[in-house]
């Protein structure tokens, strides 16, 4: 199990890598985003987008699945997070697509009213295949202290 104790800042984690598919481009947008560029290829062209691409929100949604599914499988004793900070969307992602999750932590914190926890920030860094940036942001992530 993975505690506040054993976090160092500076330390970089590879998270993992997600790939894009054009029927989930579609699904998320027609639930969550309804813009016409995350529906149709023809409304996408018309924009600076040049052809359909998945929603901010979605790629969003698709680097917290890596981020969980690692911290799961890694066992850490996350509680959570309060938020995030510097949300930014950088490249637009297309079907096709292949995202790379990576963070590092900046900063630790432990909790000054509850003695049991702490938190720390990391700043995530989404990449498509190509290595560009697709987005970043800060992250706030609350986590237990080593019992005993």
């Amino acid at each position: 199990m993975i505690y506040f104790e054993d976090l160092e800042v500076g330390a970089e984690t590879y998270f993992g890598s997600y790939e894009v598919t054009r029927e989930e481009v579609l699904q998320f947008a027609r639930k969550y985003d309804v813009q016409p560029f995350h529906l149709s290829d023809e409304e996408a062209a018309k924009t600076h987008f040049g052809r359909l691409a998945a929603s901010g929100w979605h790629t969003a949604a698709m680097t917290m699945a890596v981020i969980s599914r690692h911290v799961v499988e890694h066992e850490q004793a996350g509680l959570g997070s309060p938020g995030i900070d510097e949300l930014r969307w950088t490249r637009p992602v297309y079907p096709g697509d292949t995202l790379h999750v990576s963070g590092k932590i900046v900063e630790t914190q432990p909790s000054r009213s509850k003695p049991e926890m702490g938190s720390f920030r990391t700043h995530t860094t989404v990449t498509n295949q190509d290595g560009d940036p697709v987005m970043s942001f800060t992250s706030i992530v609350l986590i237990r202290r080593r019992p005993g």
